[in-house]
This record gives C-alpha cells, structure tokens and sequence, in this order.
C-alpha cells in the first residue's frame, strides 16, 4: 500500500468527500452540516500542525511526555463536553481521571514490559491510539448513563424506596447504558483482519516490518484498548453513580447523582 500523494489531486478529493458528506447530512435533516465541515477543517489544520511540530516533539522524552499530556487534557475537556453538553472544568477534571486511569497503568506496562520500546517514536503513537479510545468510551459511557438515569427516574426512585443507596440505586440502572459503550471496540477486536486492517498494523507493514510482528503490534493495540477503555468506563460509570458528574443545568431535575 502506497502512501497517497500530497498535491492538487489529494486536496480534490478531500473537499469532494467534506462536500458530500455535509451534503448528506443536511439532505438527511440531521442538522450538522456546519459540525461536518467545522470537523474536516480542524482535522486539517490540527494534522498540519502536529505534521509539523512531532519532529521536535520525538527529539526527547520530555518533550513527548509533554504532548502526551496536552492530548489527555483535550480528550478529558471533549469528553466532558460531550457529556455535560457545556464547557466545565470540574467535569473535564474528572473525565481526566477517568481516562488517566484506564492509559496510565496499560501505557505504563507495555513500556516498562518491554512490548513497546522506550523510545519517543514508539511511546506517541500508542499514547495516542489509547487515549483517542479512551475519549470515547469515557464521552460514551456518561452521555449513555445520564440519559439512562433521567428517562428511568421512575426505577431508581423505585430502588430508592427499597431500601439501596442512592450509589445502588444509580448502579442498578445505568449499568446495561454503561456496557454498551464497550461495543465499538469488542467489534473492532472481533473483526479485525476480516473486516478492516487497522492503523497499527498497516503503519508497522508500511515502515518495512514482517506481517507476523504488524499483527502482534495491532493485537497488543487492541487489547491494550479493551483494558484501558473497560478501566474509563467503569470510572465514568462510578462517577455518575455517586453524582460526580451530572447532566448540565436544567437537563435534568432528579434528586440524587
């Protein structure tokens, strides 16, 4: 697989796909045309830069270790907008923990084992693959679990009356919303070689390695993903549950987390 030429060509047929995809979506009366093309500039620009800032970057460990924490803080404060739908340092701090939780201790072991080499231009890529997944399962799990908890107010007062705490409670009716958060990367795993070569495997082939060792470095990606993503999700949902994160304001009226 050839890596596309940057020219004329490519720019065509990136606004082509931005066109038509803000096209469809506005055909369709979803309403985020604007979200579309706002999305597919700042990935431009964003890659553009980061193309040209990550030969520094690379050149120490502390220099990497500093991206590494920059692309953690802006996956905490979009996941935490995704779930409170507003700008919030309290919520952003805890989707932080949330998602230091699950890529510290897999980032840590696959270093520290040997598996990855100690090296900035190998630490980045997989920091960054564990932490873009964790964004998601972390956004995912509390949107799921706050919606959850305001469409069944009527079980969890139910529970409430029962007898469980309000942390119980909460528990017993956001966990199934919770799991489901898990399912983009249990099919991803489960698929994988039958239906999509994934990033980590086609770059490993691409940089001149065998098929056996791009395999094993995309199996050690995805199951590095269900550790560090099965960790956020239980975070978020334990955070939810004891009323650490809520909804914003006027969202929802229900007494308790």
């Amino acid at each position: 697989m050839a890596t596309p030429a940057v020219g004329a060509p490519l720019a065509v047929v990136l606004l082509a796909l931005t066109a038509a995809a803000a096209l469809l979506v506005r055909l369709g009366g979803v309403g985020r045309a604007r979200e579309v093309v706002a999305a597919a500039g700042r990935a431009a620009g964003q890659l553009a830069a980061v193309s040209l800032l990550i030969a520094a970057v690379l050149r120490s460990a502390g220099a990497t270790a500093a991206f590494v924490a920059l692309m953690l803080a802006i996956a905490a404060v979009t996941a935490a907008g995704r779930i409170v739908g507003r700008r919030s340092a309290r919520a952003a701090g805890w989707c932080g923990l949330a998602i230091a939780a699950g890529v510290g201790p897999v980032l840590a072991l696959t270093v520290l084992s040997g598996a990855v080499p100690a090296r900035p231009v190998a630490v980045l890529p997989i920091a960054g693959i564990l932490i873009g997944g964790a964004m998601t399962v972390t956004a995912l799990t509390g949107r799921r679990t706050l919606e959850e908890l305001r469409t069944r107010h009527g079980e969890y007062e139910a529970a409430l009356a029962l007898g469980l705490s309000s942390r119980d409670a909460a528990l017993e009716v956001c966990r199934p919303a919770a799991a489901l958060a898990l399912v983009p990367v249990l099919d991803q795993t489960r698929t994988v070689g039958l239906v999509t070569l994934p990033g980590a495997f086609v770059g490993v082939l691409l940089g001149g390695a065998s098929p056996s060792a791009a395999g094993a470095t995309q199996l050690l990606v995805l199951l590095g993903l269900l550790a560090a993503e099965a960790v956020c999700m239980l975070v978020i949902l334990e955070l939810v549950a004891v009323g650490r994160l809520r909804a914003s304001e006027g969202a929802q009226d229900r007494r308790g987390p």
